[in-house]
């Protein structure tokens, strides 16, 4: 086993992972590798090209040309797609409702996770999305799982699309992510599974605060090592 440390949160859409994931790296200096986004941009590309999503040879042809880094700024991790910074354009409605179609095609998958082992092969990182303690990094020291009540999880969402998307409604959001749970349990390329060893985290009843302690007790044991 590497010297490094690989925490790996999975679980549902909008459970809070990303929130946890970041809050958890600062925490503990590690570096975090938000894989969602990773997702998200290589679904926004495909979106600006005008590609088939249908065609998974379309895709696969065009994969070539996306390259993604992550950079610290203001204490926040941001993406960029080809040297362009999208953390915003990738949380817009037309790429959500895209995305789980686009993960659930393989050469994506393949693509995504290359650039994602190569991110944590040198560096203690934290990273979530559906298949991080499955396919990604099996052999991470932490593996949690995240899950929320189905309605708690939809006005979280609400929220937080509502500043760019004024005209979204709560029933539109809750579509969404019951439509998007079902790609994301039933597709065939790394389809969303607990790890057996990860540890479930429901935070319906949860603060953040509540959920971070929670996540720093599972990894103490490993810095002290």
């Amino acid at each position: 086993m590497s010297s490094n440390i690989v925490v790996a949160i999975d679980g549902y859409s909008s459970c809070g992972k990303s929130t946890l994931a970041k809050a958890l790296a600062k925490q503990l200096h590690f570096i975090y590798v938000d894989s969602g986004a990773m997702y998200r941009a290589v679904t926004l590309y495909l979106l600006r090209k005008n590609i088939d999503l249908k065609d998974p040879a379309a895709v696969e042809a065009v994969l070539p040309e996306v390259h993604l880094n992550f950079h610290a700024r203001d204490y926040q991790t941001h993406i960029l797609l080809n040297d362009e910074e999208v953390s915003d354009e990738i949380r817009l409605m037309p790429v959500s409702e895209n995305v789980s179609a686009v993960a659930a095609i393989r050469s994506v998958r393949h693509e995504m996770v290359k650039q994602q082992q190569r991110m944590g092969r040198s560096k203690n990182i934290v990273m979530d999305g559906r298949d991080i303690g499955t396919t990604v990094f099996p052999n991470a020291q932490v593996k949690l799982f995240m899950t929320a009540d189905p309605k708690v999880r939809a006005e979280r969402r609400f929220k937080e699309l509502q500043p760019n998307n004024p005209d979204i409604t709560l029933e539109e959001v809750f579509e969404n992510l019951a439509h998007r749970d079902y790609l994301d349990t039933t597709r065939a390329e790394s389809p969303l599974i607990r790890a057996e060893d990860a540890i479930i985290l429901d935070n319906t009843n949860l603060t953040p605060e509540q959920q971070l302690q929670f996540a720093l007790d599972k990894v103490e044991p490993f810095l002290k090592g």
